[in-house]
């Protein structure tokens, strides 16, 4: 029988395959569900609470992977702000990244700035993670941004 043990390899090679496949489906039902009941609730109080400013909030998932909230100059369709909340490829847990992209001024060139969603969290945090909670941080961000983008040189 010791011939036979290339065998159990590969029996415990497919296995360890299924069980990465099946960590990436369920990822990837995770971020749905954190779509749903956290960050769309977000966007709808966001959009209600920036309406009277003239202000327009966008909201979209791209290629079921990311999400981006877009922020408006007052009174115009031009986007001002973005966060983005991405999902990395091929994610077996719900480790996400955030990137913030944002112009000073229509025509300005976009700043930058990338990196993990809400550091240190667990996936099971993150999907507990509250819509107020996660309004506190794109507001943060967009405030920071908007105040840097005001003390710049011209």
């Amino acid at each position: 029988m010791p011939d036979e043990k290339w065998k159990d390899q590969l029996r415990t090679y497919f296995e360890h395959l299924r069980i990465i496949e099946k960590c990436k489906h369920d990822t990837l039902e995770h971020f749905a569900q954190f779509t749903e009941f956290i960050a769309e609730p977000a966007y709808e109080a966001l959009e209600e609470e920036l309406k009277p400013h003239g202000t327009r909030v966008g909201f979209r998932k791209d290629k079921g992977s990311s999400l981006v909230f877009d922020i408006s100059f007052p009174r115009s369709k031009e986007t001002n702000f973005s966060y983005i909340i991405m999902l990395p490829r091929n994610s077996v847990e719900l480790k996400l990244n955030r990137k913030t992209v944002g112009r000073r001024t229509p025509k300005a060139l976009t700043m930058e700035e990338f990196g993990p969603f809400f550091e240190g969290l667990s996936s099971i945090e993150i999907m507990k993670l509250t819509k107020e909670r996660l309004l506190e941080d794109i507001i943060a961000r967009y405030r920071d941004f908007r105040f840097r983008s005001l003390t710049l040189p011209d």
